[in-house]
């Protein structure tokens, strides 16, 4: 968030090595027999179970978020492309971001808080948010960097999260 403040989300990986076990125990079985049934079962619950974290997660963030501001601004991702990349995939795939925006763009309305949503091609975390500066892309490694131009070091996250907010509340990039 533009506060520098980070939110945890919850940790998917147990039930979804679960799953996973499941799913190669339910390739081997036999076609039509009780066992595989039960399988099934056992792997739509524990579906179930991280669908209703995530969704329970997403509700309680969007409604912490809209009450403690009045201007909310998110960025347009491009999750299709985001989830190419085979070792995000998972990842990305479980937070649930596509979910995050439908719950905040109605309860946005309903507190009557102004929610807006920058446009996906602005390069959010390639500018220096201090100086205006523009290095270009940068691994996803790197978890923070030394601007020349001004002398400052920031974490990659919350300077996009600066950036987006300077977007978002109407002011350009042209800081140099």
């Amino acid at each position: 968030m533009s506060n520098c403040e980070k939110v945890q989300s919850p940790d998917y990986s147990k039930l979804d090595w679960k799953i996973r076990k499941l799913q190669r125990k339910l390739a081997r079985s036999q076609k039509d027999s009780k066992k595989r049934n039960k399988t099934w079962v056992k792997i739509a619950k524990l579906h179930n179970q991280i669908a209703d974290k995530r969704k329970d997660f997403l509700h309680k963030l969007s409604t912490k978020i809209i009450s403690n501001n009045q201007v909310i601004v998110l960025e347009d991702l491009n999750v299709s492309e985001m989830v190419k990349n085979r070792k995000l995939s998972r990842v990305i795939s479980l937070q649930g971001w596509r979910e995050f925006r439908n719950l905040c763009e109605p309860k946005s309305e309903k507190f009557h808080r102004d929610f807006r949503i920058i446009d996906r091609w602005q390069p959010t975390s390639q500018i220096c948010s201090c100086c205006g500066f523009r290095w270009g892309k940068i691994d996803l490694s790197v978890p923070s960097i030394l601007f020349l131009n001004c002398g400052s070091e920031q974490d990659i996250d919350e300077n996009a999260s600066k950036n987006i907010e300077m977007v978002g509340m109407g002011h350009r990039h042209d800081l140099k």
